[in-house]
Formats: structure tokens, sequence, C-alpha cells
């Protein structure tokens, strides 16, 4: 059984969602239906299940080796700094 369901959704992520969707062929409405389906299951929302990378992610895992003690948002903020600085 089908039953409509009305959501409360920012304009813009309606209309990129719509975009996606026209992409996959798909409609709105089985995408929305396909995610709930992927994150509850039997009514129960997973928490600890890892999720499947896509094959184009999965391939690069594992191929750069960074110290213990990276701390990515800190060198992240150091390449946004330069980068934006360059602006004023």
């Amino acid at each position: 059984m089908k039953t409509k369901l009305t959501l409360v959704v920012e304009d813009e992520v309606i209309y990129n969602a719509k975009i996606y969707a026209k992409k996959k062929e798909e409609s709105l409405s089985s995408l929305v239906e396909n995610y709930l389906k992927a994150v509850a299951v039997n009514g129960k929302v997973e928490k600890n299940k890892t999720k499947k990378l896509h094959p184009s992610i999965a391939k690069l895992k594992g191929i750069i080796n960074l110290p213990k003690n990276f701390d990515y948002k800190k060198e992240l903020g150091k390449i946004l700094l330069e980068r934006y600085n360059k602006l004023k």
C-alpha cells in the first residue's frame, strides 16, 4: 500500500533533488522512498552498519598514508586561508 507524505524542505534542496532525479531517470518520490528504506530496517534505524562505498571511491581507499596525528581540518583551514586571503 502506498501512502502520500508531505514534507517541508528548502526550495534549493528540492530544486537540486529534482535535477538529480531527472539525471537518474527516477522520480523524486522513489528517491525518497529508497533513501528511507536504506536508513531504516524493520522500523529500526541502523546505527552501526557500515556504508558501502561507490566503486570509484572504493578504489581510492588506502592510496595515501598519513601520519596518525594528521589533522585534516587544520590543513584544510590553512589551504582555505591561503586561497581566500588573496581576494582581499
